[in-house]
């Protein structure tokens, strides 16, 4: 079994958290999470996956352990999180590297492998995004974001994420006890809240730009992989479609049973992307 390594890595004036898996002589695997979410989704996949790559799993700055913005206008931005993906990579010295990316993580993967690791990054996973979002989807996911639930204990947190975000699909008990351990914070007074800076949100207004991607999708290059969840709404069925036809034309996996998005926390999730990275 393969042990994490959680770290701290000062990128941008930033200190930024990230938890990592595997030998670092090996080819790495960079794993980027959801909007409101943390690097620690992915431990599943990240332990299983560290058998053959080192695996990088930040917390974006606001999110998890990572620093909060200093001004949240700029800061909580694709060109602000793409200089800290530079500096990471830059710390370890790595030159190239395949990306995982998780909704936001997608797109972050999709204007990086189009331009600033543009030629490094070989293999990209755009995990259940695109560069068009419905507006019924992003409204959804703006509406909780930016009024973050506060409860007296852990538990009721937990029973919120569960049913929040019931559209990730079937995960074990284990699954979601770890996801409230990692996105619990106390407030001042003591309650519970989720481990995330409410001003994330201002992705939905202060840049927009950043969520729609087409020009940057169809610049990317590297060999990629769609995956949908059958019900999502945030990657609808014809925009899914119309990324198979164009930039890096990626096959299409829909993922039965689930929306936005999945976990790739069991274990056909795990050998789908095994698979194509291998490839």
């Amino acid at each position: 079994m393969t042990t994490s390594r959680s770290t701290y890595i000062e990128v941008e004036g930033f200190e930024v958290h990230v938890t990592e898996w595997g030998d670092p002589r090996n080819p790495a695997l960079v794993m980027w999470h959801g909007l409101a979410r943390t690097g620690r989704d992915f431990d599943e996949a990240a332990e299983a996956l560290s058998d053959t790559y080192f695996v990088l799993c930040p917390d974006t700055l606001g999110r998890g352990l990572s620093s909060w913005a200093r001004d949240f206008r700029a800061d909580y931005s694709y060109a602000t999180f793409g200089r800290v993906a530079e500096g990471l990579l830059a710390h370890h010295g790595i030159d190239r590297l395949c990306w995982v990316g998780t909704s936001m993580g997608g797109l972050i993967g999709v204007t990086l492998a189009a331009g600033r690791l543009k030629g490094r990054i070989t293999h990209l996973v755009i995990n259940d995004i695109g560069p068009d979002i419905p507006a019924a989807g992003a409204e959804r996911i703006a509406s909780y974001v930016g009024t973050p639930p506060v409860y007296d204990t852990v538990a009721e947190l937990e029973a919120w994420l569960r049913a929040n975000y019931a559209p990730f699909g079937d995960n074990t008990d284990a699954f979601w006890r770890r996801m409230a351990d990692t996105s619990a914070r106390r407030t001042d007074d003591g309650r519970v809240t989720v481990h995330y800076d409410p001003n994330i949100v201002s992705q939905f207004t202060h840049h927009k730009a950043d969520l729609d991607v087409w020009d940057a999708y169809d610049a990317v290059e590297a060999k990629t992989l769609l995956i949908r969840g059958e019900t999502s709404d945030v990657l609808a069925a014809p925009v899914a479609a119309e990324m198979t036809r164009r930039g890096p034309r990626p096959a299409l996996h829909v993922i039965p049973g689930c929306g936005h998005a999945p976990t790739l926390a069991n274990d056909a999730q795990i050998a789908l992307v095994r698979e194509f990275l291998a490839g």
